[in-house]
């Protein structure tokens, strides 16, 4: 074995590389996380969807044995915690639906992938709103909050109750879903992610936007079942997802060599790279 070739690799990366050139099958040094917190909506909950034999009367069941969060834990051997919901939005999560686990103590993680904002921006009509919008009051029922707001608000949350955790914000790839006005949903959820995770420390983008196949075409007719995903497409998102993690964790190696500390009052204060 080639030592140098490995650390090359892991450590020094080569700079060309996009984030999917290299699929980590078993998560790769995502595997450094012994927690992991899957904030999401039916799509992060393996949601199932039934119709007739005319495609209506249509349900919709949580599986989440099927979601690409648990998909992650079996392949990695990490702890995958689902805080997710068919349904869910930014709002109702940090209004209450978070506190119903995710806010617990004894839930925290070492890391969280949030990927909230199909039903806050699609169904929920929530103004985008800007970065600068950090919801800090008590619930009430203020007009004036935004899907950056609440979502900026989950992460601030999270980092009371673990303040050295890692964030990745998945924001939505590209799709034929509603057209034009789709279009332009996806690519200012595409703006204002990128944006919040600028306002926070230990903070990544999954950027499916820009580097996830095109929810459409063959796309679809591999990985959907109706308007969810199949079976095979939650473990196809769980390669993608884990396979960004290792890719960030290999271009920012130094931000996660003292990952087994985290939620402890200690560091190696003499490490350097």
């Amino acid at each position: 074995m080639n030592i140098n070739e490995y650390v090359e690799f892991l450590a020094n990366p080569d700079n060309n590389e996009k984030p999917l050139d290299h699929m980590a099958e078993d998560g790769g040094l995502m595997q450094v996380f012994r927690t992991i917190g899957c904030i999401g909506d039916s799509l992060a909950s393996g949601e199932m969807e039934t119709a007739d034999v005319n495609g209506e009367n249509k349900g919709f069941f949580d599986m989440m044995e099927y979601s690409w969060g648990q998909y992650m834990a079996r392949a990695s051997g990490c702890k995958v915690s689902n805080f997710s919901r068919g349904g869910m939005t930014a709002r109702e999560f940090a209004q209450t639906f978070g506190y119903s686990g995710c806010f617990k103590r004894e839930n925290v993680c070492q890391a969280y992938v949030i990927a909230l904002g199909v039903n806050d921006l699609f169904n929920a009509k929530i103004p985008v709103g800007t970065a600068d919008d950090m919801w800090d009051g008590v619930v009430t029922k203020e007009p004036t909050t935004t899907y950056a707001g609440y979502y900026n608000w989950i992460i601030k949350k999270c980092k009371e109750l673990q303040p050295d955790a890692k964030f990745f914000l998945v924001n939505m790839p590209k799709s034929d879903y509603r057209g034009e006005e789709g279009a332009v949903i996806r690519k200012a959820c595409h703006d204002i992610i990128a944006e919040i995770a600028k306002k926070h420390t230990n903070t990544y983008v999954i950027d499916l936007y820009e580097y996830m196949p095109e929810n459409k075409g063959v796309y679809k007719d591999l990985f959907y079942l109706g308007t969810h995903l199949s079976p095979m497409g939650y473990l196809f998102t769980a390669k993608v997802i884990m396979s960004y993690i290792d890719y960030i964790i290999r271009h920012n190696y130094e931000d996660f060599i003292q990952v087994p500390f985290i939620g402890m009052d200690i560091h190696n204060y003499t490490y350097k790279w």
